[in-house]
């Protein structure tokens, strides 16, 4: 009896639910059961045919920038950021990137470049950790393609040129201004954090002035302040629609936006130079 009371309540819910939706929405209504495992194939098939087919298409790291058998080379320095035995999903992503388009991947950090370059091997594009840009520009030849991770993820993610756009901001900042730092996941901070601590006292170093920060981690709330620019991580952990639609709320008021790594890049006085591949 119990069992059979149980089936009339969820019959009668079903029942209401779907009369509730075809009220408001235009939307097809399909019966499943978790309990049948047939009945999942046909939510594929319904899902297949409303999933925007922009979302299903693969946009490369640096498929566009190199050629098959052209020699990639990563710089990925070792630092009390990374994680123990292993390399971080920038890294990982850029990597399989360069294998799938049938490249020959290099991998190295920093304190190796110049044993690499030794060999004489012309890589046809170096792609580093944006924190080495400074060290990893002195040791490549100005004729080599040079970008980092970072910027690669921000041409691939979000809005690649209101970042170019919003970048050379960072010369017009004054005392006071307040810098949003937007990191799309929550990873566990250091001492060393870059978006915390490196960023912040880079740009203070490099404006002389004094700047606040406010940092929001993962999808938290943004509170209503008047910002004088955004700087977003390379956004490894979020879809590109996703991204964009975080940063979307400042473009449309003409606040500057720019990436972890073109602000890497610019104060470095590497700017043009890191992203003139992508023009």
């Amino acid at each position: 009896l119990k069992s059979r009371t149980e089936a009339s309540l969820w019959c009668f819910i079903a029942v209401f639910v779907r009369a509730a939706i075809k009220h408001h929405s235009d939307a097809s209504v399909l019966d499943f059961s978790a309990k049948d495992p047939g009945d999942s194939e046909k939510i594929i098939d319904a899902l297949k045919k409303i999933i925007p087919g922009e979302s299903q298409q693969h946009r490369t790291l640096i498929g566009d920038l190199v050629k098959p058998k052209d020699t990639v080379l990563f710089i990925t320095p070792i630092d009390s950021e990374a994680p123990e035995g292993r390399l971080i999903l920038p890294q990982n992503q850029a990597i399989r990137d360069a294998l799938d388009n049938h490249c020959i991947a290099v991998v190295v950090k920093e304190t190796e470049l110049d044993d690499f370059l030794k060999l004489g091997i012309p890589p046809a594009l170096v792609v580093t950790d944006s924190q080495a840009f400074g060290y990893v520009a002195t040791r490549i030849p100005e004729n080599v393609p040079l970008t980092s991770f970072s910027i690669l993820f921000a041409r691939q993610k979000g809005d690649f040129n209101d970042y170019l756009q919003g970048t050379p901001h960072l010369s017009k900042l004054k005392d006071g201004d307040n810098i949003l730092m937007l990191e799309s996941c929550t990873h566990q901070t250091n001492c060393d954090d870059i978006g915390r601590v490196k960023i912040p006292q880079l740009l203070r170093n490099f404006t002389g002035k004094n700047l606040s920060f406010t940092v929001v981690g993962g999808l938290s709330e943004i509170a209503p302040i008047d910002y004088s620019l955004v700087i977003q991580c390379g956004g490894c952990m979020v879809t590109r629609k996703q991204l964009i639609n975080r940063i979307k709320p400042f473009t449309e008021k003409d606040i500057p936006v720019t990436n972890y790594g073109m602000v890497l890049a610019y104060v470095n006085g590497i700017f043009e130079r890191a992203t003139r591949m992508f023009l």
